[in-house]
């Protein structure tokens, strides 16, 4: 069963997981448990360095990872490197998810407001 683990601070749309099932055949989306998903979306800017800071998430993935799993890295940039790194050390696939941008420009009380609308159009590997 082909799964993608999910270091990724959002849910994903039904756009994505039904791309990623025609695409990737992912069969399973796993999550972070509570506490590393907290610790994946709120890296905190002040570290110098993040090697220490990811190493749960490192350890977690490592422990239930199997073959031909699949990961979804977005986030903080130097983390999401240096996971995309790890993983790939240890041959494993990472994806992102690509979108387009569409803005639309309404006036609202005599004011132009822009508003971007994203959309999800496919899975990009590292």
């Amino acid at each position: 069963m082909k799964q993608l683990f999910l270091l990724f601070s959002h849910q994903l749309t039904p756009q994505q997981v039904a791309d990623a099932k025609a695409t990737l055949e992912v069969e399973r989306f796993v999550y972070l448990p509570q506490k590393l998903q907290e610790l994946w979306s709120q890296v905190p800017a002040e570290l110098e360095e993040l090697g220490r800071y990811l190493e749960p998430l490192q350890t977690y993935l490592s422990q239930n990872l199997k073959e031909n799993d699949m990961i979804l890295i977005q986030g903080d940039f130097g983390a999401t490197c240096t996971m995309v790194t790890y993983l790939k050390a240890k041959g494993y696939q990472s994806y992102y998810a690509t979108t387009s941008r569409k803005t639309v420009e309404k006036v609202v009380e005599g004011k132009v407001v822009k508003t971007s609308v994203f959309e999800h159009v496919r899975f990009r590997k590292y």
